[in-house]
């Protein structure tokens, strides 16, 4: 069964989460666009959530099933107990932020261009996308620091 795989899982929870930054960067290109349409709008940031919410679960199962009980002890034990301590606690921390800043920027997102440019909203809309989007990259990286440590024990 995939499930019991761990490379799939990772691959997944990767893939999930890039589908979620994607979704939220074609959300700015339509923004800073000044796009009316409100429902390719909607679309972006509904798949940018559901992208994180598939990123949380099937990471959430991952570390239920894998990294706790196999993954963390090896890291540390090894040269590099900070991987976890660090990058594995603030990926969990941040990625706390990401969903209701995604919810925020859905709200946001229908709102018509008119409404966006009379309440100046607008650019506080492409802020957002771009700390949403930041995280993104950042629990990326601290996703790249944990699978450095667990497979070479070193950074």
């Amino acid at each position: 069964m995939f499930l019991n795989s761990k490379p799939v899982l990772i691959g997944l929870h990767l893939g999930a989460a890039i589908i979620g930054i994607d979704a939220f960067l074609w959300l700015l290109g339509e923004v800073i666009a000044g796009a009316e349409s409100i429902r390719r709008r909607a679309i972006a940031s509904y798949i940018g959530i559901l992208g994180f919410v598939f990123a949380w679960i099937i990471g959430g199962y991952y570390y239920v099933r894998f990294y706790g009980p196999l993954v963390k002890p090896i890291i540390k034990a090894g040269s590099a107990p900070w991987a976890h301590a660090i990058a594995m606690e603030a990926k969990e921390h941040v990625f706390l932020f990401a969903l209701p800043l995604a919810v925020t920027i859905l709200l946001l997102s229908k709102l018509g261009e008119g409404d966006l440019k009379t309440m100046d909203l607008r650019k506080s809309l492409i802020g957002l996308i771009l700390i949403l989007v930041g995280l993104g990259f950042a629990i990326g990286a601290f996703g790249f620091i944990i699978s450095a440590a667990a497979r070479w024990g070193i950074i």
